[in-house]
């Protein structure tokens, strides 16, 4: 059995006409070529999660909608979290928020990075959610990938003729590196802390 931490890579975009599953895949391309992590992809449109409708959050609560629960236990098996950001208005999805307020003790604990993207990389985005991650304490790395500027003119539809995600990767490459080894180190401090916490305990 692999002791490597395991990490969800969540694509935070549901429209039909996003531009989220390309940098996902290239994110997704680092991650797995890396030795130190096992990293899947999860997609919010797999989920048919409700807007958030439960008395209160499952830290306080078990929660009563089943897809709520399917999405709990769903992401319950992952040790960390790369999120796919997609800047809207200033902040992320409502995918995203929607599906981050459907669990708690899920997200408890647990580190997670991003590939952000938007006018100025994403980055008002990624604030809001690192905001939102402390909450459910979580842990945030330092560092993230953002794409914005001329690289996003370079690679999104709105730009005209958009160029694959790799014209531009010599850019993303050094930060995804920083991100990805913050979050392995963390992914392995975390586990080991709940670990001896279980241990502790019995």
């Amino acid at each position: 059995m692999s002791t490597k931490p395991r990490i969800a890579l969540i694509i935070g975009s549901t429209r039909p006409t996003r531009f989220a599953d390309k940098p996902a895949a290239w994110m997704l391309k680092q991650a797995q070529a890396r030795g130190d992590l096992d990293v899947e992809l999860v997609d919010l449109r797999d989920f048919a999660l409700p807007f958030f409708d439960e008395p209160a959050s499952n830290r306080w609560m078990p929660s009563a909608n089943a897809q709520a629960v399917g999405w709990q236990q769903a992401i319950a098996q992952y040790d960390g979290f790369i999120f796919v950001v997609a800047e809207y208005n200033h902040s992320i999805t409502g995918a995203l928020k929607n599906a981050l307020d459907q669990a708690y003790k899920e997200w408890d604990r647990k580190p997670f990075t991003a590939i952000a993207y938007g006018g100025v990389g994403g980055a008002r985005a990624l604030e809001h959610l690192r905001g939102i991650g402390s909450e459910l304490n979580m842990v945030s790395t330092r560092s993230a990938v953002h794409i914005g500027g001329a690289d996003l003119m370079a690679v999104h539809p709105i730009g005209g003729k958009p160029k694959p995600i790799e014209s531009i990767e010599a850019h993303l490459l050094p930060s995804a590196k920083a991100a990805l080894d913050e979050l392995a180190w963390w992914a392995n401090a975390t586990k080991a802390a709940k670990a001896a916490d279980v241990a502790k305990a019995a």
